[in-house]
C-alpha cells in the first residue's frame, strides 16, 4: 500500500466486501425479478408504490422522487406498469387535478412473489451485512 493512503488495508478490504455483498443482492434481485417478467425498474416501481409512507398509493411526483427519476419517465413507467394491468389510476376525489397511482390485484401478487424471494435471500445475507454495517460504522466513527 502507498504511504500517502489514509486508510488501511483492512479498511479497503471491508468497503469491497460491502460492495461485493451488494452486488451479490442486486444480481439476486435482478435474476428473481427477470423470471417474473418485469422490469427491475418496474419492480422498484411496485415496491415504492406499496411501500409509500402512510398510504399505498402514490401521486407520479410522489413516485418520480422515490424512483429518483424525472416526472416525464415516471409518466412512462406508469403507462409500462398500467399497460401489463399492474397499476391502475385514480383520481384524487378531494383534487380531480391529481392521479393517485395503485396497485392492481394482479401487480400486489407479482409484488408479493418477489417480496418473498427477496425476504429470503436477505435473511441469508443479514449475518453477512450486520457484521459488514458494524465494521464500515466504526469506520465512519473514526
Amino acid at each position: 500500500m502507498a504511504d500517502f493512503s489514509i486508510f488501511s488495508k483492512d479498511e479497503y478490504v471491508i468497503l469491497a466486501e460491502f460492495r461485493y455483498a451488494l452486488r451479490q443482492y442486486t444480481q439476486f434481485s435482478k435474476q428473481a425479478v427477470e423470471t417474473s417478467g418485469i422490469t427491475l425498474q418496474q419492480h422498484q416501481a411496485l415496491l415504492a408504490i406499496v411501500g409509500y409512507p402512510g398510504r399505498e398509493k402514490v401521486t407520479i411526483g410522489e413516485l418520480a422522487e422515490r424512483m429518483q427519476i424525472q416526472h416525464h419517465s415516471a409518466v412512462g413507467l406508469v403507462n409500462r406498469l398500467a399497460e401489463l394491468e399492474l397499476v391502475q389510476r385514480t383520481a384524487n376525489q378531494d383534487d380531480r387535478r391529481q392521479v393517485f397511482i395503485s396497485l392492481t390485484h394482479k401487480g400486489m401478487q407479482v409484488l408479493e412473489s418477489l417480496a418473498s424471494m427477496h425476504r429470503e435471500e436477505l435473511r441469508q445475507l443479514a449475518p453477512q451485512l450486520c457484521i459488514l454495517l458494524e465494521q464500515i460504522s466504526q469506520l465512519v466513527d473514526k
